[in-house]
């Protein structure tokens, strides 16, 4: 044990109850700036000064912890002023404490790699999954089964974090159903379980403008979820005619590749979205994304380039400055043509595709759970979507512009098929051979 003083008053009173407490299970769950992961990471180092325990951190995908979780631990360590008493390996993602025990970062698309995760000092005594709702029930249960051998007097703990986004979602069906879980119900606990929720009137951290922001939510859904902390039900969904698959393996496949990105800074992520076209099945396959806040573009440019090479991107359009910096850093960054009911356009294009997303794509994931139509006062959904959780969908929908039709512009005037080169030049996308003004004008004409 290292003998630190840490003030109380660091931690938000709601969890500190939680601080010690060794029950097997522990959920802690809620709204949007409750300051639950920030506890979390707390607590985290905490139990490392206090010695004998050792933490796996883990995420759905290995790439997204990097900028979350791993990040709130060194912020801690930091604001603690105990930067002396821990080694941060960046590289592989362990954080050493002085007294020889350790956390580990790992994603879960690779559950082989967890398994050859050995302590220098120990076992495995905590899991701690963050956004809990983006990993499946199986990779949960290895987890359970990954915590075995050490010291039989102390317990071991499995803990999750998240926003809970539906009921239908298998965290709910194992840990709340039979528990018959109330919405203004905010603990639970027995020998084994431990269920805490919170949300943003519980972080006094938050400044007011943060409490108004999320009080101001308009949308019954969000306002439910991510300000209340309820658990949410999900109705109009604008997509359903998407599956997750692990694409792995088949990048030789991708020759019909098409790339869409929307530009986003502070409070909206920069997405790009990485996809191949099968025209013939009319399927999308999502291979990749991009999903980072904060980039400024020259760093854009260099996230963007091992993604997709010298293939051209789509861009939102509404920043042509960016368009520009990120053809200068080499990016072949074109605008996208938008126009009048474009997003309308485009999300009924995409609903008449079959669309796979590669597991590895968190993200894009996310948005096509969560997509979904206004409603009018009485709940019935209007043909307007909700401008939330569409980054990525948006991205998708400037890549698929010209497949869908809607940026080909055809004049009034009859093209002659037999002397196509007479006309050519008024097509748009310079020129076309036979078989492709064919095929764009049955698309245009349907």
């Amino acid at each position: 044990m290292i003998n630190v003083e840490i003030d109380p008053s660091v931690f938000n009173p709601v969890y500190y109850p939680l601080l010690n407490d060794l029950r097997r299970t522990q959920i802690i769950f809620g709204g949007s700036g409750s300051g639950k992961s920030v506890f979390q990471a707390q607590r985290t180092i905490y139990d490392l000064l206090q010695g004998g325990r050792n933490y796996l951190i883990c995420r759905a995908v290995q790439k997204s912890i990097r900028r979350s979780v791993f990040n709130e631990i060194n912020k801690v360590i930091s604001s603690w002023g105990l930067s002396e008493l821990f080694n941060i390996n960046k590289t592989e993602q362990i954080i050493t404490c002085k007294n020889g025990y350790q956390i580990y970062f790992s994603g879960l698309d690779d559950l082989e790699k967890i398994k050859s995760i050995t302590p220098e000092k120990g076992v495995i005594t905590d899991i701690w999954i963050e956004e809990a709702t983006e990993t499946n029930a199986k990779a949960a249960k290895e987890l359970y089964k990954r915590q075995r051998g050490g010291d039989e007097e102390t317990p071991k703990r499995m803990i999750f974090t998240f926003n809970p986004i539906y009921k239908s979602h298998w965290i709910y069906k194992t840990f709340f159903s039979g528990l018959a879980w109330a919405d203004d119900q905010t603990e639970f606990s027995d020998d084994k379980l431990r269920i805490l929720k919170t949300w943003h009137i519980h972080n006094e951290f938050l400044t007011q403008a943060d409490h108004s922001d999320l009080e101001n939510e308009s949308d019954p859904y969000y306002y439910n979820v991510y300000t209340l902390g309820n658990w949410g039900v999900l109705g109009n969904i604008i997509f359903n005619n998407w599956t997750v698959q692990d694409l792995s393996g088949y990048e030789d496949l991708y020759t019909d590749r098409r790339n869409g990105l929307d530009f986003g800074f502070s409070s909206d992520p920069a997405a790009l979205s990485c996809s191949h076209y099968d025209r013939k099945k009319k399927t999308i396959y999502i291979f990749d994304e991009l999903y980072e806040r904060g980039l400024t573009n020259d760093v854009l440019a260099a996230f963007i380039l091992p993604l997709i090479g010298k293939d051209a991107v789509i861009c939102d359009s509404s920043e042509p400055k960016s368009i520009e910096e990120l053809r200068r850093h080499g990016v072949n960054a074109r605008a996208a043509e938008k126009g009048k009911d474009s997003v309308l356009f485009g999300i009924q294009w995409l609903q008449q595709q079959k669309i796979i997303i590669h597991k590895d794509c968190i993200n894009t994931r996310n948005e096509f759970e969560l997509y979904k139509w206004k409603e009018d006062k009485d709940g019935n959904a209007i043909r307007q979507p909700v401008d939330k959780y569409n980054h990525l969908i948006d991205a998708i929908r400037y890549a698929y512009e010209r497949d869908s039709g809607r940026s080909l512009k055809i004049k009034t005037y009859k093209v002659d098929l037999h002397h196509p080169q007479k006309k050519l030049k008024k097509i748009q996308g310079g020129y076309r051979s036979e078989e492709e003004i064919e095929d764009l004008l049955e698309r245009q004409i349907a």
